[in-house]
């Protein structure tokens, strides 16, 4: 018998073998007996650790995270049993936007920094709430009158939100049967990952790599706080081109034409390409801006685009991207219009920066401006136009694509402020070369990542005008005046993280000293969510604080993720890794695809058309969820499909019943001999080593396919074929080749298919394994291979040749919808002459299985095979 094949375990096959329950049975078991615990005595090359994705803790988790979480396990569990020390943490990642927007509509108030702590504050009833736990679970903004909190107290709602979150999480999961360890969890607040992230970035500080400026920003206007490039989306909008006059002192005026006439008043100069004949008379020249009579000077440049508009444009501080980049290269100066919140703010015309020809003009003009959103602006703007005579006809629509935060409602803006950055843009090829080493799984997805590189615009904003998230390890020096001295940022020891610097003192103040002046000021804001999660290996390999646990894990072996955040969070984790350890974070990228709705759709919670998981784990089984997950291939977006989790659960029963007839006769296993047997075994043996290898390259969508495939054949065509004979008809020692081919197939199948379908391999391998299936060893091919006494072709086309017989047999008895235990009284098989003895060799199964009387083999060309039932029985007439 090959090796893992010992037989002294007693078989126990219960009477009745059913899914229902298995999940309760086994999640209980795997946990009391530790099985999924990562063992860190194994050394580097011993250990395959994960960066686990750490999901949003804000509501609930929905099937397109149960679809990519699948893919990850399956992996888990493939190299735990091919002997690995598995290292396969669970993050939560909650701190930033969709935790603080969660917290606001459950409890109904609002972050008030400027408020103190309340030790005794108890938040509102959230089902009285004016944001009601219902309206938050539909993702709506907070009602009209929310109540004003402290930053403290508004975290704690945050962490006791999400530590509730937390929980349905695990159980969740517990029920999908990921194989985490359970006892390696960590936050993306939590207190080690706020250390890591403070440290860390103390570190770019002091060498370099982090900087703060005062400068335009890419802003959303609702939620108040800067945005990153990779965090925006664009979106077709519906707007219009309006094309304005521009008055000279002498010579025909100069026509534009923008979508955004409401920024006139921030107009530093017109801009037209160098090679344009039409505007090159005017380089050099001064227009003179409609309504505000300002006058701005005509540049050049090569991002002008000379057939968009009229081919010459406004450059306003600040419009759009191109805006920032003229302002930057043609050194012109600011006139920043738009607010924070996105109204227009006040100006007065005539003094330093707002010159104009007519000041009260221009101030009377833009009075019926101010505190207008940009939105309302244009409209105002439009109608003084059109009174000034300045508007050349009527706009015209169009629809265009407009950029927005991933998360927003309305149109971003850029707003000069102070952020915090890290360097990116000198480390652009650095980056790429990295892009290029990492395995990626699909490989096609690394143009993604190196497209995104070639395109960067600037370099990472990391700061967030937020409350929940971590905030920087910075105070700075209050001046005489009040105002905050930045060139002298004030630092604490590494030893002191984490620190808040809202509510903590720097080395030699005083409390009392905050925001005075000769005192100190803490930063105000938190990291992008982004510039936390980048940190993800750091945090759950205990980087600093484990070093022995962190030399074992890190780099790892692979990020799962999906492809949507290459350019976040793939992207900063590899930047992050670079600037600190000079490596790549991990060698194998595994990217997912996306869960489509009926309507070919991404599934996600802010387009409101997700479908939460537990009902329907609960319905199919989890091995039936998870066969629908694991058939989505590596990459490829996947439509949701509840027939396929059928499909799986019918699997999983399947496998309950085959195995029960196989363990049946588990006692007597003797030598493979039949050509038949032998067949199966090199068939599952091939399976086996394709597997392997497939697995190892992540294919495992391609696994399941394969084994799935054969699995049927082995129910549907060897089972038949050997029934009979396992039984003792065609005497003990043929008996016994059945019985051992059946009991070395099982074996391997189970475990191919134990990563899949966690719950139901289980369960069968306690009914004659010891210990759990999800520790043994993954089947080696060349123990199958033993087992039939090495690779069997002819065995394999013999197989092959009786199944397809027998096929055409049963077809026959469905076409006549005869029962298929009706006796076949002639068959008559035509074949070619070298198919003769293949036939033979399994003539005995084919004969016991087809009920076939008389069998007549006959040459011929292609295989053809005429069958004659016996006549019905004649039935008896009624009494």
């Amino acid at each position: 018998m090959p090796s893992g094949l010992d037989l002294n375990h007693p078989v126990r096959v219960p009477d009745k073998p059913a899914l229902e329950g298995l999940e309760a049975k086994w999640m209980a078991r795997w946990e009391e007996s530790g099985v999924y615990r990562f063992d860190r005595t194994k050394p580097r090359s011993a250990v395959y650790s994960i960066d686990t994705p750490p999901p949003t803790v804000s509501g609930s988790l929905h099937v397109g995270h149960v679809f990519s979480y699948t893919h990850t396990d399956v992996i888990a569990r493939f190299q735990r049993m091919r002997g690995k020390a598995v290292f396969y943490p669970m993050g939560w990642d909650d701190n930033g936007l969709p935790t603080e927007r969660r917290v606001q509509n459950y409890f109904g108030v609002r972050c008030d920094p400027s408020l103190p702590y309340d030790p005794d504050f108890q938040p509102p009833d959230p089902s009285s709430a004016s944001g009601s736990s219902r309206a938050a679970s539909k993702g709506d903004k907070p009602g009209k009158h929310p109540l004003s909190v402290s930053r403290p107290n508004f975290i704690e709602l945050c962490a006791r939100l999400t530590a509730e979150d937390e929980k349905a999480f695990e159980a969740l999961w517990r029920h999908l049967g990921l194989s985490v360890d359970w006892s390696m969890t960590y936050a993306t607040i939590g207190r080690r990952a706020q250390r890591i992230s403070q440290l860390a970035f103390l570190r770019l500080l002091h060498n370099g790599h982090a900087y703060q400026l005062e400068a335009p920003t890419l802003w959303d206007v609702d939620f108040r706080t800067a945005v990153a490039q990779a965090e925006l989306e664009d979106r077709e909008q519906p707007g219009a081109y309006h094309r304005i006059r521009f008055g000279r002192d002498s010579g025909d005026p100069v026509f534009i034409e923008t979508t955004r006439p409401e920024l006139i008043p921030a107009c530093v100069a017109l801009v037209a390409h160098p090679d344009d004949e039409r505007y090159k008379p005017l380089f050099g020249s001064d227009v003179i801006t409609p309504l505000f009579g300002v006058r701005v000077p005509v540049r050049a440049h090569e991002l002008a685009d000379p057939e968009k508009g009229s081919g010459i444009a406004m450059i306003c501080t600040f419009g759009d991207v191109t805006d920032v980049l003229w302002w930057r290269a043609l050194s012109l100066p600011v006139r920043a219009i738009i607010q924070p919140n996105g109204a227009l703010r006040p100006v007065a015309w005539g003094t330093g920066g707002w010159e104009a020809d007519d000041p009260a003009r221009a101030q009377q003009a833009y009075d019926q401006l101010t505190n207008l959103s940009a939105a309302k602006a244009r409209t105002k703007i439009v109608e003084l136009l059109h009174q000034s005579g300045d508007l050349i006809g009527e706009p015209r629509p169009i629809t265009h694509a407009v950029k927005f935060y991933e998360k927003g409602d309305r149109p971003l803006e850029i707003v000069t402020s102070r952020q915090w950055f890290i360097k990116t843009m000198v480390f652009r090829d650095v980056l790429l070369q990295r892009a290029r080493e990492l395995e990626w799984h699909p490989p096609y997805m690394q143009a993604r990542l190196e497209n995104w590189i070639n395109g960067l615009n600037g370099d990472w904003c990391v700061s967030r005008q937020r409350f929940f998230g971590v905030p920087f390890p910075v105070w700075y020096a209050v001046l005489e005046d009040g105002s905050r001295d930045y060139a002298r940022a004030i630092l604490p020891g590494e030893d002191r993280l984490p620190i808040d610097p809202s509510t903590d003192t720097p080395e030699g103040y005083r409390a009392e000293q905050r925001d005075q002046p000769g005192g100190f000021s803490g930063d105000p804001d938190v990291m992008d969510t982004w510039a936390t999660s980048s940190l993800s290996p750091q945090v759950a390999g205990a980087w600093l604080e484990d070093p022995d646990l962190f030399a074992r894990v890190f780099p790892m072996d692979v990020r799962p993720q999906a492809h949507d955040i290459i350019r976040t969070w793939l992207f900063s984790t590899v930047l992050r890794s670079e600037l600190e350890f000079g490596t790549l974070p991990w060698s194998n990228a595994a990217i997912s695809g996306w869960v489509l709705d009926p309507d070919r759709k991404k599934m996600s919670k802010s387009k409101g058309n997700v479908v939460t998981p537990m009902g329907l784990l609960e319905e199919h089984g989890s091995d039936g969820v998870r066969y629908w997950a694991a058939s989505g291939r590596p990459g490829t977006d996947t439509a949701f499909d509840t027939s396929q989790m059928k499909v799986g659960r019918r699997l999983a029963i399947k496998l309950l019943n085959a195995s029960k007839f196989v363990l049946a006769s588990a006692e007597g296993g003797g030598d493979v001999t039949s050509a038949v047997d032998r067949g199966l075994l090199t068939m599952v043996g091939r399976l086996v080593r394709e597997a392997t290898a497939d697995l190892e390259e992540y294919n495992y969508a391609r696994v399941l396919e394969r084994s799935e495939s054969l699995f049927w054949f082995f129910c549907d065509n060897y089972l038949e074929l050997v029934k009979s004979r396992r039984y003792g008809d065609q005497g003990p020692a043929a008996a016994a080749s059945a019985n051992a081919a059946l009991l070395v197939a099982l074996s391997a199948l189970l475990r191919i298919f134990a990563p899949f379908l966690p719950f139901v391999t289980e369960e069968v391998w306690s009914w004659w394994r010891p210990g759990s299936i999800h520790a043994a060893p993954w089947p080696n091919p060349d123990e199958v291979f033993r087992a039939a006494g090495g690779e069997q072709d002819e065995a394999v086309r013999a197989l092959d040749l009786a199944a397809a017989v027998l096929g055409e047999i049963r077809k026959k008895k469905s076409e006549e919808q005869r029962p298929l235990k009706t006796p076949v009284t002639r068959a008559v098989v035509r074949l070619p002459a070298a198919d003769r003895a293949l036939l033979s060799s399994a003539e005995s199964d084919l004969r016991a299985s087809g009920l076939i009387q008389d069998l007549v083999v006959e040459i011929d060309d292609a295989l053809e095979v005429v069958v004659e039932l016996a006549p019905p029985e004649p039935h008896s007439p009624s009494g």
